[in-house]
C-alpha cells in the first residue's frame, strides 16, 4: 500500500478508494464469501444492509493494506450460512461481539451480540465486500477514526486521512455517528428509568 498522506492518495478501504458507489433502494442482500479458494465459507443476507461505515478500530477486519474496516448492520434472522460454517470460530469470546471467522483464511464474515441488553442486539455486524452482488448501502461515516493510530498508522498522517475521509462523504467521527451515538443513549436511558418509553 502506497503510504500518501495528502488528497486521493490516501488508502482508506478499497471499496471507498475509488469514490464511494451508492447502494439500491430494491436490494435485499446477496451472499458474503470468505478469501479461501478451497471450501470458501458463504453466508446468505437477507436483507439490506444498514448503518454502513468505514471504522478504524482495532478489533474490525480489514482486508490487506486498508486503514479501515467496512462495517454494517444487518437483523440478525437475515444471516445464515450455508456453506462450510464448520470453518468459522468466533475470535475473541470476551467481547460484546462476537465474531466468526473463518479459520482457514481469516476472513471475519459476521458479527454477533448474545447479550440481550445491549443496545445493538439483534443485529448482526457484516463486511458487505464480501459479497460480489451489487447494490448494497453505501457506507455513509466514518468510526473510530483515531483508533487507526492504535494499528500503526502515524499520528501525523490524522489530518490528510480525515481530509480524505471528507472528500468522499465520509464524516468522521471519534465515536460512532451522532444517530447510533443517541440510540446507545436512549437504550441506557430507558434502561435506566431515566426516559420512559
Amino acid at each position: 500500500m502506497t503510504d500518501m498522506t495528502e488528497g486521493s492518495d490516501v488508502k482508506i478501504h478499497p471499496s471507498v478508494d475509488e469514490g464511494v458507489k451508492p447502494g439500491r433502494e430494491d436490494f435485499q442482500g446477496g451472499t458474503l464469501r470468505c478469501k479461501c479458494t478451497d471450501r470458501p465459507v458463504e453466508v446468505r443476507i437477507t436483507a439490506q444492509a444498514a448503518h454502513n461505515h468505514v471504522c478504524g478500530c482495532t478489533k474490525c477486519w480489514k482486508p490487506d493494506g486498508a486503514i479501515f474496516s467496512m462495517v454494517a448492520v444487518v437483523p440478525r434472522g437475515a444471516v445464515e450460512v450455508v456453506a462450510n460454517g464448520d470453518k468459522l470460530k468466533v475470535v475473541d469470546p470476551n467481547t460484546a461481539i462476537q465474531r466468526y471467522a473463518c479459520t482457514g483464511c481469516g476472513t471475519h464474515m459476521y458479527g454477533r451480540i448474545e447479550d440481550k441488553n445491549h443496545p445493538f442486539y439483534g443485529l448482526d455486524f457484516i463486511h458487505t465486500e464480501l459479497s460480489t452482488d451489487e447494490g448494497w448501502a453505501a457506507p455513509g461515516f466514518a468510526a473510530f477514526v483515531s483508533s487507526v493510530i492504535e494499528s500503526g498508522v502515524s499520528p501525523d498522517r490524522m489530518d490528510g486521512i480525515r481530509a480524505r475521509l471528507r472528500d468522499l462523504g465520509l464524516e468522521p467521527y471519534d465515536a460512532l455517528s451522532p444517530p447510533l451515538m443517541d440510540a446507545i443513549a436512549t437504550h441506557l436511558a430507558k434502561r435506566s428509568g431515566k426516559l420512559v418509553a
